[in-house]
C-alpha cells in the first residue's frame, strides 16, 4: 500500500509540474529557452513513462509493452538521455502529431527534436520531431 502511495504522489507530481510547465507557456509568459529565437536542437535517449520510471526505475525493451500502454492511457512521458538526465516530453499547441508519435514509441530509444525549456528545476523538451535512434 506504501508502495502505491508513494508511485501516486510521484505521478501527481509529474502532473502538476506539466501542468503548470504548460500553463505558463499558455499564458504568454516568456520561458527560459521558449523565446521566438529558440532553436531546435536534438537529444538521444529512451522514451520513458514517467510512472513506471519514477516510481519503480522501469526501463528498457522488458518495460516497452507497458510503456506504451501507460503513454497511451495519458501518463505523462519524459525522455532518459545518454547521460542519464530524465526531461519531460511536452506537445506543441499548434501541431501534437510528433509528440503523439513519441508517445507511441515509449520504451524505445529514439532522437527527440524540439525545444528546452525549464522552469521551477523541470526541464522540458517541446516535441517538433521524433525518430528510431539507431
Amino acid at each position: 500500500m506504501k508502495r502505491f502511495i508513494s508511485i501516486l504522489a510521484v505521478c501527481s507530481l509529474v502532473v502538476v509540474a506539466a501542468v503548470a510547465f504548460a500553463a505558463d507557456e499558455h499564458a504568454g509568459h516568456k520561458m527560459k529557452g521558449m523565446d521566438s529565437s529558440a532553436k531546435a536542437t536534438s537529444w538521444t535517449g529512451e522514451i520513458l513513462d514517467a510512472g513506471c520510471y519514477l516510481g519503480h526505475a522501469a526501463q528498457g525493451p522488458k518495460h516497452t509493452e507497458c510503456a506504451v500502454k501507460c503513454a497511451a492511457n495519458g501518463m505523462p512521458i519524459m525522455l532518459l538521455t545518454k547521460d542519464g538526465k530524465a526531461i519531460l516530453l511536452t506537445p506543441p499547441h499548434d501541431n501534437a502529431d510528433a509528440y503523439n508519435k513519441a508517445k507511441e514509441m515509449a520504451g524505445t530509444m529514439a532522437v527527440i527534436t524540439g525545444t528546452l525549456a525549464e522552469r521551477g528545476g523541470v526541464k522540458g523538451i517541446t516535441v517538433t520531431g521524433v525518430a528510431a535512434a539507431k
